[in-house]
């Protein structure tokens, strides 16, 4: 496989994930508006049950997000060309003392 054919499949997954979280949002913003309002219509938000829902999805959505838009605060690309070059120079370190 060529260069632009392994570039091209690469955005073509970076782009269906980004498709996947959109979906995701969608049905979380339809679902809890949704919830929402039966919650309203029920006990009129004397206790708003449907925060329940909207704050643990939430969490599970921005976790989507960060994996969607490859924005991983702990273990982005810089830390993961760091990691390589440290063991590629410990290697060769241990191969000079051998």
């Amino acid at each position: 496989m060529n260069n632009s054919e392994e570039k091209y499949l690469e955005a073509r997954k970076k782009v269906k994930k980004m498709k996947e979280f959109y979906s995701h949002l969608t049905v979380f913003i339809v679902v809890n508006l949704f919830l929402f309002g039966i919650n309203w219509y029920t006990i009129n938000l004397q206790y708003p049950w449907f925060l329940w829902v909207l704050f643990g999805w939430g969490i599970g959505l921005v976790f989507d997000y960060l994996k969607a838009f490859d924005k991983n605060p702990i273990f982005n690309k810089d830390w993961e060309q760091r990691k390589i070059n440290e063991y590629m120079n410990k290697e060769q370190d241990q191969q000079r003392w051998e």
